[in-house]
């Protein structure tokens, strides 16, 4: 019953409508969009350099006659994969060790606890920043989510904490304790699924923050390595460029807005749905 509450709540708020259409618009665009294209995002045609959107190349070129419409769906296609994992790990970890640490309390609270203030005062960028460049090619990218995700749930986790602290002294929960449930699973069971509504709405906001980390580090450098691309590089490159040639800027750095600005719409629709004093 409250899932179809939450959902009828969810579409009748405008502003999750818009952006769950404008999300699978770009969704679409980014995974469909190149097999419309007329060139692969690695074909290069030396004969357009630095052209202007035409009948051929929709959104210009670059330097090296890559076609901007395909290596730009390709950025938009990583940026997209990088932000889910990212929220998925990032919301999995505030999720076991925010409830271990405030269900078991103790000494398993204060060594986690510790762990989570110590990441926080630890400066992530210029850790990512040093990491990440020197793990080459290849497979790098999905050690660069990892290091994105282990700076990215700690804030969560503190507040997963709290709230178990006042979710294990519930009857249910305490009922499973006398009938010799193993405590594991009561937490998997009974303390995390009752913590669902804060952790779908810190997913979806972990994408958007994900994306705009991505972009930011792999625009000065320190994120997406060559020859791949992402919407960060792609709008470092085109940044360059911007008033000469402007469509190297406008498309990648456009995509990026929108597609973070649909989640955001998303997630506040969420928030507000999965609110129970809301009047949505």
């Amino acid at each position: 019953m409250r899932s179809k509450v939450v959902l009828r709540r969810l579409l009748r708020n405008k502003q999750a409508r818009y952006g769950f259409i404008a999300l699978l618009v770009l969704v679409l665009l980014a995974y469909v969009g190149p097999y419309f294209g007329n060139y692969d995002w690695t074909d290069k045609d030396f004969l357009a350099f630095m052209s202007a959107p035409d009948a051929d190349h929709w959104w210009g070129t670059t330097s090296i006659g890559q076609d901007m419409y395909a290596i730009t769906l390709r950025g938009m296609q990583k940026s997209i994969i990088i932000g889910l994992l990212v929220a998925l790990i990032s919301t999995g970890l505030a999720a076991i060790v925010g409830a271990f640490a405030g269900y078991f309390g103790g000494w398993v609270d204060k060594m986690l606890m510790w762990g989570v203030d110590l990441l926080l005062v630890l400066p992530s960028f210029l850790i990512i920043s040093i990491i990440s460049p020197q793990l080459g090619q290849g497979a790098s990218w999905l050690w660069f989510v990892v290091l994105l995700a282990a700076f990215s749930w700690m804030i969560t986790s503190r507040v997963v904490r709290s709230m178990t602290l006042a979710i294990r002294e519930r009857e249910y929960v305490l009922a499973a304790v006398y009938m010799g449930i193993p405590r594991w699973k009561i937490i998997f069971r009974h303390i995390v699924p009752n913590l669902s509504s804060l952790l779908i709405i810190d997913a979806t906001l972990n994408v958007s923050g994900a994306i705009i980390g991505e972009a930011a580090l792999s625009f000065f450098g320190f994120g997406i390595q060559p020859p791949d691309v992402s919407l960060g590089t792609l709008i470092a490159d085109g940044s360059r460029n911007a008033t000469g040639y402007p469509w190297l800027f406008a498309f990648p750095a456009g995509l990026l807005v929108a597609l973070v600005l649909s989640v955001n719409m998303i997630g506040d629709g969420l928030r507000d749905a999965l609110d129970p004093g809301s009047n949505s």
